[in-house]
């Protein structure tokens, strides 16, 4: 800005003696007389001013040339090569120029080139980010610091039967599992770490479904607070049945195991007392007496009956296996309990097994204890209506289910009562717990040991329609 006032400068102070000058000039020309008496001063003043001048226009060219000057010496120190020809300053320096542009060119294209890879690479990992949270077989889901969802993957989805898109609000896709809300909620807010939580739910026909959960915030360390939720849950519903089976078949295998002998040693005693009923039985009493007589004898043989089914229980059996059919065994079963159906007018319902064709499949099974197992539980079914129910009914279904590369047997018994209390179902596989008038509350124990003898799963809960609902699996080959 300093140099280009003083270039201005200079120009009007030429301008002006260059004008003064001509003005000399032409007073010499149109006024000669007066240039003869004035002739020692104009003469005076137009060399003054011709040196002025020139002295203007020297200083003028030199600031105009310096860009120039400086143009050459950074085209000198500029890293280009030259053709080495002899050439003016002007061909030199458009000669450098040229090969700066040529320079930055080949830089910018080169650039444009690490750019597109870049950007490839960007797109290629983030495809290979959506292909992993695609494939996992855990549920994820991702939420912004506001609660909205940024990613969620299929099996989230399938989780929580949900066809959100991206930006919906924890609160709406977690509206029937409020426990994994406040999670959310909690995490976000003060970013707070939940590991492996469990969780009950429901899942639509499925019933109850329990879920294992993980909740980490996005960035907790970042100045702003959390960035967001990540959120990892998976349904663990078959896992824990699986560990509740087999904690339960551990502690029944321990009951028995414990109980065998005093049962045994209570038996004896009670084949002692029954003999002494029928002794007082047999001799002459009054009616008093014999009453008495006929009401020991029948306690002592419910006892008997009872210490038998807990023995049964207890004591280890050895498999006669052989091939069954799974519905020629319900259908005998039901036919065998129809005066029990028809005394408390129920009615059974069943469904043959569809498999591809043929309407029949065959498992290798023991079929006395297999026949002993189902009738219990057929019967506690018909029995666990009450008699002021308006629908009776009893629904045994069966299907075929591949898992694991093997096909498994499945046999669902509903009836249509008033379910099993929520306190109760971690109780009803122990012996002797019954919740009827009457019964030894053995049946059931003693139906889950069977069933899980042969390698397969008993497990109870109430149905969405209403009532208990019973569970087989049973492996369709042998193991």
């Amino acid at each position: 800005m300093h140099a280009s006032r003083l270039q201005v400068l200079l120009t009007v102070l030429a301008g002006i003696f260059l004008v003064a000058t001509v003005s000399i000039f032409a007073v010499f020309a149109l006024a000669p007389g007066t240039a003869v008496v004035y002739r020692p001063i104009l003469l005076t003043s137009f060399v003054v001013t011709l040196f002025i001048s020139l002295v203007s226009l020297a200083w003028l060219l030199r600031g105009l040339l310096r860009p120039y000057s400086q143009l050459i010496g950074e085209a000198k120190r500029a890293p280009v090569a030259h053709s080495g020809k002899p050439q003016n300053e002007a061909a030199f320096v458009l000669e450098t120029f040229q090969s700066v542009i040529a320079q930055l060119q080949e830089q910018q294209t080169e650039l444009q080139r690490l750019s597109e890879q870049a950007s490839q690479r960007a797109d290629s990992a983030e495809a290979f980010s959506d292909r992993i949270v695609a494939s996992m077989p855990t549920g994820l889901i991702a939420f912004d610091a506001g609660g909205n969802t940024t990613v969620m993957n299929g099996p989230a989805r399938e989780l929580f039967q949900t066809r959100a898109r991206t930006g919906a609000h924890f609160s709406s896709i977690f509206g029937n599992v409020p426990a994994l809300a406040e999670m959310i909620e909690a995490c976000l807010a003060t970013g707070r770490l939940f590991r492996r939580e469990e969780i009950e739910t429901t899942n639509g026909d499925n019933g109850g479904v329990r879920l294992g959960a993980t909740v980490a915030p996005i960035d907790p360390a970042s100045e702003t607070g959390t960035r967001g939720a990540l959120c990892l849950i998976t349904d663990i519903t078959e896992v824990t049945r699986l560990r509740e089976q087999v904690a339960l078949k551990r502690n029944l295998e321990s009951l028995g195991e414990m109980s065998a002998g005093l049962a045994h040693e209570f038996k004896n005693a009670m084949a002692a007392l029954h003999g002494y009923a029928q002794f007082l039985q047999s001799i002459d009493t009054d009616e008093q007496g014999k009453a008495a007589a006929d009401a020991l004898l029948h306690e002592v043989r419910n006892l008997s009956d009872m210490t038998t089914s807990f023995l049964n229980f207890a004591r280890p059996q050895v498999l006669q296996l052989e091939e069954v059919s799974v519905d020629e065994l319900i259908q005998e079963c039901t036919r065998e309990l129809k005066p029990l159906f028809d005394e408390r007018r129920v009615e059974c319902v069943r469904s043959p097994t569809v498999r591809e064709g043929t309407s029949d499949v065959v498992i290798r099974a023991d079929l006395r204890m297999l026949r002993q197992a189902f009738l219990n539980l057929l019967r506690n079914a018909a029995e666990a209506i009450p008699d002021d129910q308006n629908e009776r009914r009893v629904i045994v279904h069966s299907s075929i289910e591949r898992d694991q590369g093997r096909e498994w047997a499945t046999i669902t018994i509903r009836d249509t009562g008033p379910g099993i209390p929520a306190a109760d179902l971690q109780k009803i596989f122990i012996p002797f717990f019954t919740t009827k008038s009457k019964g030894h509350g053995v049946g059931l124990a003693l139906a889950h040991r069977v069933i899980t003898q042969h390698g397969g799963t008993l497990s109870a809960g109430n149905a969405v329609e209403g009532g208990a609902l019973f569970t087989i699996r049973l492996p369709s080959q042998a193991a």
